[in-house]
């Protein structure tokens, strides 16, 4: 499972930034790693230099061995938050489709 993280020009992607996305990614989604080829993640600050609550997007796009792209996104006062959403809403999806996949 290739990990890719992509950040927006308003965030500071740091090494450490980068590094912890990519090992969250790994810990919430490592069931799956033999039935994903890649993950992106996308952080971005909605409004820039404003703080104001709920600014912080994650999308996380995976891709299945063989199926269409799944895509979620989630929004926190914080990139952390923002990505454990987005981690959270990724894992339950995929549990439906391969579910679905394996009860055939």
């Amino acid at each position: 499972m290739q990990i890719q993280i992509n950040t927006a020009n308003n965030i500071d992607g740091s090494a450490a930034l980068i590094s912890h996305a990519e090992d969250q990614v790994r810990k919430r989604l490592s069931r799956y790693q033999s039935r994903l080829t890649r993950v992106e993640m996308h952080l971005g600050d909605e409004n820039g230099a404003r703080d104001t609550a709920g600014d912080k997007r994650c999308v996380l796009e995976a891709r299945p061995t063989g199926l269409a792209p799944v895509t979620v996104t989630d929004h926190g006062n914080t990139l952390e938050a923002a990505m454990g959403g987005a981690l959270k809403k990724m894992g339950s999806h995929l549990d439906s489709v391969f579910g679905k996949l394996d009860a055939r």
